[in-house]
């Protein structure tokens, strides 16, 4: 896992966002700006449901790409399709595995704070939990004891004793 990021960086990343970033992302991002990207899934570091940590620079990216997304769609009058199934201008992705799928914090009003699922291929987006606190909460619960999550068919394992997975229950 790499240093946090500084206020700085999270203040650039704010304003080229357009708006504030949920405080438990800000609160993420200012203890570990993302984890070294991982180029195998044999590599460590995929310990979010095997999704790797992003940073400042790989977030901005990619909530620009579901901006654009979504921008698209209304341009060719399929935003029904698209807007708050598979992107969103206010969704922002905190993490992502090495197929491109992504875990994203919703930023739209009645759903601030929400972390959902996006694989990409899906039709639409998989609600995880209402917080980012619980989320993490549950994922450290689930190790401890080594038991399923509460929300979603996986638990943890570790394989060949050096890398946690997360396998269907």
């Amino acid at each position: 896992m790499r240093p946090g990021a500084s206020g700085a960086e999270l203040s650039a990343l704010e304003e080229e966002l357009g708006f504030p970033l949920h405080d438990d992302l800000k609160s993420l991002l200012s203890t570990h700006n993302g984890v070294t990207p991982r180029r195998s899934s044999t590599q460590a570091g995929a310990f979010l449901l095997g999704y790797s940590l992003l940073d400042t620079a790989d977030i901005l990216e990619w909530q620009q790409n579901l901006a654009d997304t979504a921008r698209e769609a209304v341009e060719e009058g399929c935003e029904d399709e698209v807007i708050g199934r598979t992107a969103h201008q206010r969704w922002v992705p905190f993490a992502q595995c090495l197929t491109g799928d992504l875990l994203f914090v919703d930023h739209r009003g009645e759903r601030e704070g929400e972390v959902g699922e996006l694989c990409f291929g899906s039709p639409e987006y998989l609600w995880l939990w209402p917080g980012m606190g619980l989320m993490l909460h549950d994922l450290c619960a689930a190790v401890d004891g080594m038991s399923p999550l509460p929300r979603l068919d996986r638990r943890p394992r570790v394989h060949e004793g050096r890398m946690l997975e997360w396998v269907a229950s």
